[in-house]
């Protein structure tokens, strides 16, 4: 992966065009962005809901009993969704999109798009069934789903010899085996591993943010404040990106613990601190598809830095975890999903609707989440419902206008 590409080739992932082509395919299947935006946004929205009804009054409704969650159970559901349903589809919009113009190979489209997401959208309706079904057949979509997306990402490169982009379909093959594995934990309903395999993903998104993250936030930054943008350094990346590595695979292995992980958490999330600084976060405060992004980013060192605070305390470290889960994965996922659907829909990526409640909803929503069970334990429940409504008023405003973007061809008439 090349953290000195060049800016224009960045920006181009934003701006899909070939003029000379008439698009035949129906527009929510021209490009992955559309589908899995539109679903990933969709689950995002109503599973949070869903989630705390049954874990709080499952007896309230004849849909949540416990049946509803056979043989899932709850505890397993909610993470897996939320990273494998609701944040990996955001994850695969993206790459599937982007790969088209790192590589000027053809995106999927038409069918086969139409195969990647019934797998994965075939695998959130399963879990959902109030039945006893075979858990091999979630997990087989949802296997399914990850592997083609890893497959057609790495075709495109390979075929170009693009090898400094070969790492993005690692990561996918990656998180197709912990998924797999992750049903594996609930087969044996082996909830500790399952827990440990969580906390990996996370930080696993993580590393992807940091990747991602530290190559379009400062570009996109710079290019709208029209200043120099801020040169990315290796002796400053590279040790970040070692340490998340570090810390997801720690959250499995459990090699280092004590006052040597506070130090790992400590170091890794100040460095982070260090490299955002010289981004110019300071000066977007008038542009919300700016600092929605540089907040978002920012939820990462912040939840690092505060579990190296909290050393052996498991129930601080859950709940700051959702810094990085709500925050950071939330709040990049929505700023991103809002940026890339204007730019490929033919859109102005500054005019487009406001979204400044929604961007400051999932931020609010992150620091609740995280912070206030610690402060306040006895009105836990409470700050749930909070963090819970103001996400899923976030993605409910997206979805409310960016639905017809996602679902209507370009308005230039371009393809994609």
């Amino acid at each position: 992966m090349d953290l000195h590409r060049q800016p224009c080739e960045i920006e181009r992932m934003l701006n899909i065009d070939d003029p000379n082509h008439i698009e035949t395919t129906p527009a929510l299947l021209r490009l992955g962005f559309r589908p899995l935006f539109l679903g990933g946004a969709t689950i995002a929205c109503i599973l949070i809901p869903i989630w705390l009804w049954a874990w709080y009054s499952p007896q309230s409704s004849p849909v949540l009993t416990n049946a509803f969650f056979s043989p899932v159970i709850p505890i397993w559901w909610h993470p897996h969704e939320m990273l494998f349903g609701f944040a990996m589809a955001i994850v695969a919009g993206f790459l599937l999109t982007a790969v088209q113009n790192w590589t000027n190979q053809p995106g999927l489209k038409g069918t086969p798009l139409a195969v990647v997401v019934a797998c994965w959208l075939s695998a959130r309706i399963l879990l959902l069934l109030p039945m006893a079904i075979p858990l091999w057949l979630p997990a087989l979509a949802d296997t399914a789903f990850l592997l083609l997306t890893a497959a057609k990402l790495a075709h495109s490169i390979i075929k170009v010899k693009q090898w400094r982009n070969v790492a993005f379909p690692v990561l996918i093959a990656i998180a197709a085996g912990a998924n797999l594995f992750s049903y594996y934990a609930l087969a044996q309903r082996d909830m500790v591993t399952a827990s440990t395999l969580w906390q990996a993903m996370i930080w696993w998104m993580a590393l992807m943010i940091s990747f991602v993250g530290g190559r379009v936030v400062p570009f996109f930054t710079a290019l709208r404040l029209k200043i120099d943008k801020a040169q990315p350094l290796a002796w400053l990346d590279w040790p970040v990106f070692a340490g998340l590595a570090l810390i997801a695979i720690n959250s499995v292995a459990h090699v280092v613990s004590g006052m040597a992980l506070s130090a790992l958490l400590g170091v890794t999330g100040l460095l982070q601190l260090v490299r955002q600084a010289r981004w110019s976060a300071h000066k977007t405060a008038k542009e919300p598809l700016l600092w929605s992004l540089h907040l978002s980013y920012l939820c990462i060192a912040l939840a690092l830095i505060g579990m190296a605070l909290f050393p052996d305390n498991p129930h601080a470290e859950r709940q700051l975890l959702h810094l990085v889960g709500v925050g950071a994965i939330g709040g990049m996922c929505l700023a991103m999903i809002s940026r890339v659907t204007l730019g490929h829909t033919g859109r102005n990526i500054y005019q487009g609707p406001w979204m400044s409640p929604a961007f400051a909803a999932i931020l609010v929503a992150a620091l609740v989440r995280a912070l206030f069970p610690i402060l306040w334990p006895q009105s836990t429940q409470l700050w749930h419902w909070l963090a819970g409504s103001l996400w899923s008023f976030a993605f409910g405003l997206f979805l409310l206008h960016y639905t017809a973007f996602l679902c209507r061809p370009r308005l230039d008439g371009r393809p994609g």
